[in-house]
């Protein structure tokens, strides 16, 4: 990846989409994916967003529920809101639930973790984006990596970090057998799933693993991410 050092080769980001926790499967869903992802030895988990798909009565405990891999791990992990996060409540809620985990939730601030600037945007969709107080709270000795759900906001993205991870999109959640969406998300048409190098801040954007709407998926998997960085050779 350009732009990436040397001394960070192999660094290992088990990235999170998209929960939706609602009931028994997104439970179940999310539990897989972190027992997956903690078994490759990420050096930090990122969650991008939408990790329940509204607040009603017994998210709280699903929440719970979901994120109990991780409990005594020792795996750094931060997050940012997305959306959804907002639906029927507020992502405060989250705080006391990712504070049993170990989660840092991220809103328009930057956290460094062993010599890496974690840049945390909030919900674009939300109104309560502000990248530019976020990067102003890194350090430019260190690589920079962007959380923000809205993967299309990377256009408007100050250049400079590295990478951009982000969601909000499902890949299209139903797709053609060749790829093609008929229908997208708002803030995530533009860029819908993969990596995409030659956009302004290099970003990668998750399938996740929830849906919208009816549970279901057509020719577009859920996926949980590992991501390996690894510098690119000079010329390339």
């Amino acid at each position: 990846m350009a732009g990436w050092p040397a001394k960070r080769d192999g660094y290992r980001i088990g990235l999170v989409a998209d929960n939706h926790i609602r009931d028994v499967e997104t439970i179940l869903l999310t539990q897989q994916c972190l027992e997956y992802l903690l078994s490759e030895n990420p050096d930090v988990i990122a969650f991008v967003g939408d990790t329940v798909a509204y607040w009603k009565p017994g998210v709280e405990q699903m929440l719970r529920e979901a994120l109990a891999p991780l409990k005594g791990s020792k795996v750094p992990c931060v997050a940012v809101p997305g959306n959804h996060d907002y639906f029927g409540g507020d992502p405060d809620l989250l705080l006391p639930i990712f504070h049993e985990f170990n989660i840092q939730l991220l809103r328009n601030e930057c956290r460094r973790i062993d010599g890496v600037n974690w840049v945390g945007v909030d919900s674009a969709g939300e109104g309560y984006a502000d990248p530019y107080t976020a990067i102003r709270q890194s350090d430019p000795r260190d690589p920079t990596i962007v959380l923000w759900h809205e993967p299309d906001m990377v256009d408007y993205l100050p250049r400079g970090p590295e990478l951009m991870l982000s969601g909000h999109s499902h890949g299209g959640q139903f797709t053609t057998p060749w790829g093609w969406a008929p229908m997208t998300s708002r803030l995530g048409s533009k860029y819908l799933r993969g990596f995409y190098p030659g956009a302004p801040v290099p970003i990668y954007v998750s399938r996740g693993l929830g849906t919208t709407g009816p549970p279901a998926r057509l020719f577009c998997r859920p996926e949980a991410t590992l991501l390996v960085l690894r510098p690119t050779p000079y010329g390339q």
